[in-house]
């Protein structure tokens, strides 16, 4: 048998999605310049992958080398600025391979080339 969890006294503004989307862009500004050598590092793993032309996540960032960031919200500024400037493209969710997280859901990329667009 299954029970739900229910609230007596309603909760107000549970679901705002654009106070969600600020909420991430301040997160990212955070972290964003923790370490610039690691940054400018992903950077360039991220540009290494995209001409691969096959989908790809953090994990592999990583095993091809790349040391882990100073903190994990740091891979989200990384992927966001090469999306924006069309290297890579997303293109779905995966498990990530990397163990540390559990196997949970994460971001896959392409080259913006291999997904169409203009990398």
């Amino acid at each position: 048998m299954t029970r739900q969890l229910h609230l007596s006294i309603p909760t107000t503004a549970a679901v705002d999605p654009e106070a969600g989307e600020r909420a991430k862009q301040n997160g990212m500004r955070r972290v964003a310049h923790l370490d610039p050598q690691w940054s400018a590092d992903c950077d360039k793993k991220i540009a290494k992958f995209a001409a691969r032309g096959i989908p790809f996540q953090a994990a592999d960032l990583v095993e091809d080398g790349l040391a882990e960031p100073p903190h994990p919200n740091c891979w989200g500024p990384r992927f966001s600025a090469a999306a924006r400037a069309g290297l890579i493209a997303h293109v779905g969710y995966t498990q990530s391979k990397r163990a540390t997280v559990h196997k949970s859901i994460c971001h896959q990329w392409i080259g913006a080339w291999a997904a169409g667009g203009a990398a």
